[in-house]
């Protein structure tokens, strides 16, 4: 792929611009833009404070987007993100009133502190890019992104997403504690002159995430790379550790995320190197281990990073 293509090199401004908010993070950012660009949602797991926010609000800035942040505690209802009828006196009728969902890049933060029919909510909206209201159902803009943000199992006030949940997001990632260096950048970038943040710009036209996807959902996937995924996903079903193992959702997300990576990259045609470089993030929160907890996160990555070094990996036609 040519470096000149117009909407590679808006891509590569896109990550530019976000990386002036969101400082020292530079493979999660591009591993969530590559969920964007090939239409996925974004779980994003960590402790407070790290960025979380800050990066679903540079992201909506710099793609030009719609942006809604609703924060999940215990009494959020579903109404409040899919919206509600409300009758009206004058005209004699229900009338719809838009919940927090009706927009381009939908932010739910901390989503594992509030009940699980709220979150069940998110389920047909993340699915359908739609809302039913009452037996109406409403269509979403286009794009519909939803990036969420929860706090790790075992902090207080958290519950566990059920896993029909955590499959429809298309990647988990964590961003983890800065680097010294990079930690001073961001307090100086947030406290000097009297700003406590600093707002992406506006970098995409409209029609250009459109054209974006278009782009990447046409790099190639030869059938050995079909089938290297299908193995991998195999091998999840029958580990000894693993109790329950990637559904083909998660096969059809693993090569969606390997277009964008290609894409990103220049290639027109997606590489073994593409599926490794994204698995751990798009599979392992799709897994159940037989280990509890906050531990059992990591205990699915290294049953992932496991397997990929067991499959062997397909040699791609010259």
């Amino acid at each position: 792929m040519n470096e000149n293509n117009y909407y590679l090199k808006k891509s590569k401004a896109v990550l530019r611009e976000v990386r002036k908010s969101v400082i020292g993070k530079d493979d999660v950012i591009c591993k969530v833009y590559m969920a964007i660009i090939a239409g996925g949602h974004v779980l994003l797991d960590d402790i407070p404070g790290v960025g979380k926010t800050t990066m679903a609000h540079a992201f909506a800035n710099a793609l030009g987007l719609k942006y809604n942040r609703i924060q999940f505690t215990p009494d959020v209802m579903p109404s409040d993100i899919t919206g509600f009828s409300m009758y009206n006196r004058q005209t004699g009728k229900f009338e719809f009133k838009q919940g927090a969902a009706m927009c381009n890049l939908l932010l739910a933060d901390e989503i594992n502190r509030t009940s699980p029919k709220t979150q069940s909510a998110l389920l047909q909206i993340m699915e359908e890019s739609k809302v039913t209201v009452d037996g109406n159902t409403y269509e979403l803009p286009d794009p519909f992104v939803v990036i969420a943000t929860q706090n790790p199992i075992g902090s207080i006030g958290t519950q566990k997403l059920p896993e029909s949940q955590l499959d429809r997001f298309m990647i988990k990632l964590s961003m983890g504690y800065p680097q010294i260096e990079d930690e001073v950048a961001i307090m100086k970038s947030r406290l000097e002159n009297g700003k406590n943040t600093q707002f992406s710009a506006c970098v995409l036209e409209k029609g250009d995430i459109e054209g974006i996807r278009e782009e990447v959902a046409g790099i190639y996937v030869d059938d050995s790379i079909y089938e290297y995924v299908a193995k991998i996903a195999a091998k999840t079903r029958s580990r000894e550790n693993i109790i329950q193992g990637v559904s083909p959702r998660g096969s059809i997300a693993v090569i969606a995320m390997a277009k964008a990576e290609a894409y990103l990259r220049g290639n027109n045609y997606v590489l073994p190197s593409d599926i490794k470089n994204i698995a751990v993030e798009t599979f392992a929160h799709r897994i159940v281990t037989n280990v509890n907890g906050a531990a059992g996160t990591e205990a699915a990555r290294k049953e992932i990073t496991e397997i990929l070094r067991n499959v062997p990996v397909p040699e791609m036609n010259k």
